[in-house]
């Protein structure tokens, strides 16, 4: 009995399938389904040996605030800053005759940099409905859902407050006077009453944008000579003749909105024209500070040749508009404008410090 059931035990398992039996079968190939077995059953071993994983929370609690953190900055449009830098350091040179000190000089940085985030912050909160609409900044904070209106307007006032007290307690109340002047008036003139009513919103407007050369002046002096004067009206006639390029190249998003920028309701030759008569207007009045400052060769050369290169930008951007407007280029002009308005402050600097030096 034993025997015969050690027959049938042999028998069924010789007969129980196999993975190169059910290959037969299928018409399969034995040796892929073996393999495949054996990688299953490792998989499963690793498995059951591996201990088991803990998530760490705190690489994503990391990543969130950082991206929280980047999202406020965005707000605060660090790009308009850099008007911050390239044109306050060197006017508080002119204005102090020579390097002031150091603390002067972040104290004044740090308050107009809060200061004009506060002015960004404001900005975005009120154009939130038009920044939804248009390419260029549709992808801003409060457009995507990362930072709230009621935070993004709570952070616009807590820069506003905060720069305006750090400018009247650490550096003196004249410049902080002149913060809340500039915050006012990038609020309330450009971006209420101006941007969305007139072409002339960049003119009158970018005013707003003049104010850290006299801001830069206060700091250092505690008044506002005719120097610093002469310094605002270059930022003023510069603005017009730098932004409007940039509103042919993003004509077709203030169309949408029903924002009139010039670029959005003329075309480029007409744009190129009065690009030209600021651009004109921007170098004679650099030309000013020569006498008014007592500029020597150095800075005296850098406006001369320096307005002629922006002049001669725009008379190229409306000779190209001439001939065929895709191939004008408005972007150029752009970027020329910057690095103009670079050049002729960083001379305003190595003026001042090399009379400084040798006197």
């Amino acid at each position: 009995m034993a025997q015969i059931e050690s027959r049938c035990g042999s028998r069924r398992e010789a007969c129980r399938p196999t993975p190169e039996r059910e290959a037969v079968v299928s018409g399969g190939d034995a040796r892929q389904i073996s393999v495949r077995t054996k990688d299953r059953n490792s998989e499963e071993r690793s498995e059951q040996l591996a201990p088991p994983l803990r998530r760490d929370q705190s690489d994503s609690i990391t990543y969130r605030s950082f991206l929280r953190v980047r999202a406020y900055a965005v707000m605060t449009k660090p790009r308009v800053m850099e008007l911050l830098l390239v044109t306050t350091v060197p006017t508080m040179i002119l204005a102090h005759g020579g390097p002031p000190n150091l603390p002067l000089i972040v104290a004044t940085l740090m308050g107009g940099a809060a200061s004009s985030g506060s002015a960004s912050a404001f900005n975005m909160y009120l154009d939130r409905d038009m920044d939804a609409q248009m390419r260029r900044t549709s992808g801003r904070p409060l457009v995507t859902g990362e930072v709230t209106p009621r935070s993004g307007l709570l952070f616009a006032w807590i820069l506003a407050v905060s720069s305006t007290v750090w400018f009247w307690c650490l550096v003196n109340y004249l410049a902080a006077a002149l913060s809340v002047c500039a915050i006012l008036w990038y609020v309330v003139v450009y971006t209420i009453l101006l941007k969305r009513r007139t072409e002339q919103n960049i003119v009158w407007g970018g005013i707003a944008g003049c104010f850290p050369v006299v801001i830069g002046w206060a700091s250092a002096t505690g008044t506002v000579s005719w120097s610093a004067v002469i310094l605002f009206l270059v930022i003023f006639f510069w603005t017009p003749a730098h932004y409007w390029p940039l509103s042919v190249k993003y004509g077709e998003d203030y169309r949408r909105v029903g924002v009139p920028m010039l670029g959005a309701i003329h075309g480029i030759e007409h744009v190129a024209k009065r690009v030209i008569a600021y651009a004109v207007a921007t170098a004679t009045t650099s030309l000013l500070l020569i006498p008014v400052a007592g500029m020597s060769w150095t800075y005296a050369t850098v406006a001369v040749v320096g307005g002629a290169w922006f002049v001669g930008e725009g008379l190229r951007l409306q000779a190209a508009a001439r001939r065929a407007e895709a191939a004008a280029r408005p972007m150029r002009m752009f970027v020329v404008s910057n690095a103009y308005l670079a050049l002729l402050f960083a001379a305003v600097a190595i003026d001042t410090l090399v009379k400084h030096r040798f006197s």
